[in-house]
């Protein structure tokens, strides 16, 4: 059997969003209304006030294991309003296999 390469980030690369609340820029593609993926990077890490913490106490208490990997809501908001001004594309099947993809 063939592995077929894996060219999404070739045909449609990931868009930088910044965050309203603490200017981090992270990179993102939606592959469908459902899945986000965000790429972060050292600046960005350093400068979001949920993430650049790391795994220390967080209002008295240690984080839960999804809390290393929530956004925060205004982060959240900057990529939903980035889909809504048209400039974060939302990929969905109906669109790869229009595109020859399956």
């Amino acid at each position: 059997m063939r592995v077929r390469p894996d060219n999404r980030l070739a045909d449609v690369p990931m868009t930088p969003v910044d965050c309203g609340a603490c200017g981090a820029q992270v990179l993102v593609r939606k592959s469908s209304w459902e899945q986000t993926s965000v790429q972060w990077t050292a600046d960005s890490l350093a400068r979001c006030a949920r993430r650049g913490a790391g795994p220390s106490p967080v209002g008295g208490r240690m984080p839960e294991p999804d809390d290393a990997l929530a956004l925060c809501p205004q982060l959240r908001e900057a990529i939903e309003a980035s889909v809504h001004r048209g400039t974060l594309p939302v990929l969905d099947e109906t669109e790869w296999s229009s595109n020859g993809e399956e």
